[in-house]
């Protein structure tokens, strides 16, 4: 029971750092990540060793999924320079980089050992970054091209990192057969993931129950992950076009009652992996911080900085590099006419912030727990325990440093929303509100006809008048309050009635879902017009 009421009591205590983290502008696992460090010097809470087997597809998997929903393949088609140089180039650079720290300052440590080191905190996890660059509403591009690197990174670091425990194990890689085997491996994921994406969808869309439906998302999520493994494929690269594929087949066959509150349920799904990640990091770092003494402490610490440095000087040495180059490649030519274009070529403030958004978060906590341990007569990793501390520091270090600092970075560079996204909203909704006014037209002349009609007509109205002007128009402070003030009279009286005993709890319930779904139709209806764009969309079989 010990470890049940400390892992329910950090998950809490997770929420109310997040909570906090977004008052002030910080990315939550900042925070989460000195909970989970305070875990391992809190005396006497147990020591839990994770089945090494599973820490890559219990917290892999879904968060890899649940970002892979939200991607463009437009976007990631437009920027995919600028995204292969991140998640090749500057993975690659990391490796090295790191890979040599390590063995300097550690020559015991074998080259795969440090190679894998290197590919452990290679990968830099865009969900901390973009959760603050989206509240300051930076260049669209700019989270396209982290949100696709972190896609596309994690499966090269891991690639390695699979190569380079292999090696550790069996002492031996067979390098003549690793370009056939890579060959092999990406034909063969794209492929498993798009065929599994269609059974996934089939069997999905002849589910009606929303539980049923959303149990039906998180075993088919770990179902392609266990697959992909167990034929020797790339679980990441199966997972990254598996999510892509569905997010593409679901909506048309996936209704909204089951669409909503799997969103819902995949938030908390990955919030709670998140959290459980630093906390078994946590229990697992006890034991190695119980055995250190004075000495070797001091030598995992300055292990732990050097590695740290070197994995965020790395990633901002390539990216300035690899922007220069471009912009030079796009200057313009000595007669004066206009350079080449480069999809690479961002700006010296937007390759500031990109080099700046390298936090690392689960993806690497995972790797590291997943390097093989004693438990159950196997053999332990070398050097498992300064592996697990160095990484599990540079995920706190990139975190608290980068995460801390992003938001007055974006705020003094100024770099600010170029409205791209917005204008696409405006023109979707005005073309999907003619699409739904054409039809209800065609329709008889019914009482509920005739409503629908006003319905879309006044929302074509607003729609094509924002679209003409380029802004959000604000409704009139009159109509909001009036909503409110009828949607309020309406939960009174429903709980009047309750509170009487006119109805019970199950009447209540189902009015007060109608009055919710009301509600949100009728402000829809009197759009607040913040201008902001929409929140992803989200989650396995939409």
């Amino acid at each position: 029971m010990d470890v049940f009421e400390i892992v329910i009591g950090l998950l809490l205590c997770g929420a109310a750092l997040a909570a906090i983290a977004r008052r002030i502008g910080t990315p939550y696992p900042a925070l989460v990540a000195f909970a989970g460090a305070a875990l391992a010097l809190v005396p006497g809470a147990p020591t839990l060793v994770l089945d090494p087997q599973l820490a890559l597809a219990l917290f892999v998997a879904p968060v890899l999924l649940d970002a892979a929903f939200d991607a463009s393949p437009r976007d990631l088609r437009a920027n995919w320079r600028s995204v292969a140089s991140l998640a090749i180039g500057a993975v690659a650079l990391t490796v090295v980089v790191v890979a040599l720290v390590a063995r300097a300052l550690v020559p015991q440590m074998s080259w795969a050992a440090a190679i894998a080191l290197g590919a452990i905190v290679a990968p830099p996890d865009a969900a901390a970054a973009t959760a603050v660059l989206r509240q300051l509403r930076p260049p669209n591009r700019l989270l396209v091209i982290l949100e696709g690197e972190s896609l596309f990174n994690d499966a090269s670091a891991l690639l390695v990192y699979r190569l380079a425990v292999g090696a550790t194990v069996t002492g031996a890689v067979s390098g003549w057969r690793v370009v056939p085997t890579l060959i092999f491996v990406t034909i063969g994921s794209v492929l498993l993931g798009l065929v599994l994406s269609r059974v996934v969808t089939f069997v999905s869309a002849r589910v009606r129950d929303v539980a049923t439906a959303i149990v039906v998302q998180f075993c088919s999520t770990f179902a392609v992950w266990l697959i992909a493994e167990r034929l020797h494929l790339s679980g990441i690269l199966t997972m990254v076009v598996f999510a892509m594929a569905v997010a593409r087949l679901a909506p048309e066959v996936i209704p909204a009652r089951i669409r909503v509150p799997s969103y819902a349920v995949w938030d908390v799904a990955v919030f709670a992996l998140n959290v459980l990640a630093f906390i078994l990091v946590g229990f697992q770092l006890k034991p190695i911080v119980g055995r250190l003494d004075r000495a070797t402490a001091t030598q995992y610490a300055w292990v732990a900085l050097a590695v740290c440095a070197a994995t965020i000087l790395a990633r901002i040495a390539w990216v300035s590099g690899a922007a220069a180059l471009s912009r030079w490649r796009c200057r313009p030519r000595a007669d004066g006419t206009p350079g080449p274009t480069d999809a690479i070529a961002l700006s010296p403030r937007a390759a500031a912030v990109v080099a700046w958004c390298g936090m690392r978060g689960t993806v690497t906590l995972a790797a590291a727990l997943a390097l093989p341990t004693a438990a159950g007569g196997g053999t332990p990793f070398p050097q498992r325990d300064i592996i697990l501390f160095t990484s599990f520091a540079v995920v706190v270090g990139t975190l608290v440093l980068q995460g801390v600092t992003l938001r007055p970075l974006i705020t003094r560079l100024r770099l600010r929303d170029d409205g791209s996204v917005e204008r696409e909203v405006q023109l979707a909704r005005v073309e999907t509100l003619r699409a739904a006014l054409s039809a209800a037209t065609s329709s008889s002349g019914e009482e509920a006809a005739d409503l629908v009609r006003r319905r879309y007509e006044l929302l074509l109205r607003r729609a094509e008048k924002e679209l003409a002007s380029g802004e959000t128009g604000q409704p009139p402070e009159t109509d909001a309050d009036l909503i409110h003030a009828a949607t309020a009279a309406e939960r009174r009286r429903l709980s009047a009635l309750r509170t009487d005993g006119t109805i019970g709890d199950a009447a209540f319930q189902r009015i007060e879902q109608e009055l919710d779904l009301e509600e949100l139709d009728l402000e829809q209806l009197l759009r607040s017009g913040d201008g902001a764009a929409p929140a992803p969309r989200r989650r396995v079989s939409d």
